[in-house]
């Protein structure tokens, strides 16, 4: 089993590129998604969260606009939720290469070198667009305003030094540049001797 673990910053085309790699016959593990199990009604993190912050549980979920109002009142909030969060999001990800049978598993962690996980990686992957792409790429989705995308952004490693750490870097300007680079990364490593 190759792991290769793929990340990129906020609307830099990570997800699309993804499917593109489940296309391909890779197993698609989402730290996202494994955050968003985990917050849901009967969820490892919901009691453990709300033993330190019970205002954060709404309807047996963790609320995440009330986790972020949290986190910006108190200075200490988010350290403490990583400290439960983030080993419950590495027993998801055990648990899920477990049942694997897949040859290539992509691992989409936005904050792969940022929490040191690119080190249990047999490779890594970086999405890469301009900003000015990647910016319009966040509007459209009306999820947020421009200050708190430049507020995510900002506290993310730069696009720049995440490529230059990456093994590949993968281009998300058009879908088809995008898909042609996911396509030869596949056939790379399934001609490996060891895959």
């Amino acid at each position: 089993m190759f792991l290769l673990g793929l990340t990129g910053s906020i609307g830099m085309g990570k997800s699309t590129t993804a499917k593109m790699f489940a296309a391909h016959g890779c197993a698609i593990w989402d730290a996202d998604a494994a955050v968003h199990r985990l917050y849901s009604v009967g969820g490892a993190a919901v009691e453990l969260i709300s033993h330190l912050f019970p205002q954060a549980v709404s309807n047996g979920a963790i609320s995440r606009s009330a986790l972020k109002n949290i986190i910006t009142a108190d200075a200490g909030a988010l350290e403490q939720i990583e400290a439960i969060v983030h080993p419950l999001v590495a027993k998801d990800r055990a648990d899920f290469l477990a049942r694997s049978d897949a040859d290539i598993v992509v691992l989409d962690i936005p904050l792969l070198f940022e929490t040191g996980a690119n080190t249990e990686m047999d490779a890594t992957a970086c999405v890469l667009t301009d900003d000015a792409t990647q910016e319009a790429r966040v509007m459209a989705r009306g999820s947020m305003t421009r200050d708190q995308f430049l507020g995510i952004k900002a506290k993310q490693m730069p696009a720049a030094e995440k490529c230059a750490r990456a093994t590949y870097v993968i281009g998300t300007d058009t879908l088809e540049q995008a898909a042609a680079q996911v396509q030869n990364i596949v056939e790379t490593i399934r001609s490996q001797p060891d895959a």
